[in-house]
C-alpha cells in the first residue's frame, strides 16, 4: 500500500509516517519511482508506535524497545526480551518524575495565583484555583 492508504488506515498523518522512517521505526519498500510502499504488517507496526508514544516514550526509546514487544492482538503489548522490562520501568520512573515537577510547578503558580488580591483575578477574568 502507498503512503496515503497508510495514512488513512492507521488515522496517522503521511508526515509522521515519514518522521516515523527517519528514526528507522518503519522501513518501507521504494519503488523505482522513489514512491513507497507499506506491507500489511506495519498498519500493526504504526498502532504500536502510536501506542508507546502515547505511554510517554520518545522515537529513540521507542526503536530500541519494538523489536521487543509482541502485540497480543487486543491491544496489549507483551515484553518479549528479558531486559525489557528494567528499561521500561526507568521510563516509568523518569514519567513519573516528569509528572512530580510539573505538580510542584503548578502547586507554586496556584500559591502566586491564590495570594493576589481577589480584584486582580476579577479583572484578568479567572477563578482562583482550587485544591
Amino acid at each position: 500500500m502507498r503512503i496515503g492508504e497508510l495514512a488513512r488506515r492507521t488515522a496517522t498523518p503521511e508526515r509522521l509516517l515519514r518522521y516515523y522512517e527517519e528514526q528507522g521505526l518503519l522501513s518501507p519498500d521504494r519503488l523505482p519511482s522513489g514512491y513507497r510502499v507499506y506491507r500489511e504488517s506495519d498498519v500493526a507496526q504504526v498502532r504500536r508506535i502510536r501506542t508507546l508514544l502515547t505511554s510517554g516514550l520518545n522515537t529513540a526509546t521507542i526503536a530500541q524497545v519494538l523489536p521487543c514487544l509482541r502485540d497480543e492482538g487486543d491491544g496489549r503489548l507483551v515484553p518479549t526480551c528479558p531486559d525489557l522490562v528494567g528499561e521500561l520501568h526507568r521510563e516509568r520512573d523518569r514519567i513519573t518524575g516528569s509528572i512530580e515537577a510539573l505538580m510542584a510547578s503548578r502547586d507554586l503558580l496556584d500559591q502566586v495565583i491564590t495570594a493576589a488580591p481577589r480584584e486582580f483575578a476579577a479583572r484578568a477574568g479567572a477563578a482562583h484555583p482550587g485544591p
